[in-house]
């Protein structure tokens, strides 16, 4: 990326090393025991489409803009990205980010894997690779980033995570400044209390589907 991100991580090495081992075991832990739940997805996935992959990975852009492939459970058909464009007049979400309730796109398991965010826990390989964190601002795309103004930069100055502020004060029901406003809150008053906290408020989130679609 080619936009200058002037918002520093000050936070001190153990903390640092710390949570980089809650991550391994978080994601390492994580990956084995909801392995039934990859299998079951993954078969459910691969009989409403054979010819599709199970696994959609993107390109997006990580901490101090660096880009990473990003791993979800395909929840949409395979042309969806080519179809992107003919969409992108029904946006429902102010900002530099693309969301409609009702996308066209996405497949009858997908809309099932999306309620609860079970899309999401392939990313547990990218906490694992080192790319995401269990906890931070979720990585945004590369065309979302050219649109970010100097303060949206601010949000790519720590690692990305696979949840945060924003999923648990109302994942899509909330605008895209919030979304900043959120992830800056927890960029300036990081703290392993607060990401532990931030993990169990989502499995509470995730267990009621609060504002996913």
């Amino acid at each position: 990326m080619h936009k200058k991100i002037e918002f520093s991580e000050q936070r001190s090495l153990s903390f640092r090393l710390t949570k980089r081992m809650i991550d391994i075991f978080g994601s390492l832990l994580g990956l084995i025991l909801l392995s039934p739940v990859f299998l079951i997805v993954a078969i459910l996935i691969r009989k409403e489409d054979p010819n599709g992959p199970v696994i959609f990975s993107q390109k997006r852009v990580g901490k101090q803009g660096r880009l990473f492939t990003m791993y979800k459970f395909r929840s949409m058909c395979t042309d969806a990205e080519e179809q992107f464009h003919d969409l992108i007049e029904l946006n429902e979400i102010e900002g530099a980010m693309f969301k409609i309730k009702d996308d066209p796109r996405v497949t009858k398991i997908g809309k099932k894997i999306r309620k609860t965010s079970i899309d999401e826990l392939p990313q547990l390989l990218n906490v694992l690779k080192g790319d995401m964190s269990l906890v931070g601002p979720r990585p945004p795309l590369q065309r979302e980033v050219v649109e970010y103004s100097q303060r949206d930069l601010q949000r790519l100055s720590v690692k990305p995570g696979c949840t945060g502020l924003w999923q648990v004060r109302g994942r899509n029901d909330v605008h895209f400044e919030d979304m900043v406003d959120f992830d800056l809150e927890y960029i300036q008053n990081q703290s392993l209390y607060n990401d532990f906290k931030l993990i169990f408020q989502t499995a509470k989130v995730m267990f009621f589907s609060k504002g996913a679609y």
